[in-house]
């Protein structure tokens, strides 16, 4: 078990690998076509709005930086690909958060061979997962939320907005690393503040595992694979390495 950078790539690519597999497909599809109809009203929403809001927002930029317009402005495409992403992935995860519990829990015995016997029926498992789930999605809103509310400030101060998509970037990846991660350690009942403290300790990987995730999420036709393999790449991650660090300590 090692704490690297590298560490994380490579449960991303298991995870493209694993939502190859017969045996997932079924619980990959429904999680797959939300994620695509929400990542295509992005595409077509951003392309309609964006030079339109860019416009409008360096018309009020003050004559004396109008020089920084050719800096900003691929800054600001970063950073708004990066934010619309961040908020189209909460959406996705709120509205899809039973059934990548489902993904988390057949991924975890595909990958032990453990079945779980109450797992059966998978309608039910739904219906009874539906309440908790969402609980928990929204409680990961509040923290996106409340943190994001200070690097929404840092894009509106000059200069300083520099540094905007950079932590755009850290903080999109730290927070899928969270949001994935959750699916298959809630499915073994591990709390929230031990998650987190587990993360932390593998901060290295996982920021590898969310830094790819992200980078996956702005490349066109990967991106609609992106919530499937992060469910995936995540519960493979915690077979592997982090349920027996959470044993040990």
């Amino acid at each position: 078990m090692s704490n690297s950078f590298a560490t994380g790539p490579k449960y991303i690519l298991r995870g493209l690998s694993l939502i190859r597999e017969p045996k997932l497909r079924p619980f990959v599809l429904i999680p797959l076509l939300i994620n695509t109809l929400l990542f295509a009203f992005l595409i077509w929403y951003g392309a309609a709005k964006f030079d339109e809001m860019m416009t409008e927002w360096f018309s009020h930029l003050p004559s004396w930086l109008a020089w920084l317009e050719w800096l900003l402005w691929p800054l600001f495409v970063i950073a708004a690909i990066l934010i619309s992403v961040n908020l189209f992935t909460i959406i996705a995860n709120l509205i899809s958060a039973p059934f990548n519990s489902l993904l988390a829990l057949r991924t975890e015995e595909h990958l032990t061979g453990n079945i779980v016997e109450e797992s059966s029926n998978s309608l039910l498992e739904i219906l009874k997962s539906i309440v908790p789930t969402i609980l928990t999605e929204i409680g990961k809103i509040f923290y996106f939320v409340t943190r994001a509310i200070l690097l929404f400030i840092i894009c509106l101060i000059p200069i300083v907005q520099v540094i905007a998509p950079f932590l755009w970037f850290l903080f999109g990846a730290w927070f899928l690393v969270m949001e994935y991660g959750d699916y298959p350690m809630a499915n073994n009942d591990v709390a929230y503040d031990k998650q987190r403290g587990l993360m932390r300790k593998n901060r290295m990987t996982s920021l590898g595992f969310g830094g790819t995730l992200t980078f996956m999420t702005m490349i066109p036709i990967l991106n609609f694979l992106a919530m499937p393999t992060g469910v995936c790449g995540a519960t493979a991650l915690w077979v592997d390495e982090w349920q027996q660090q959470l044993d040990e300590s």
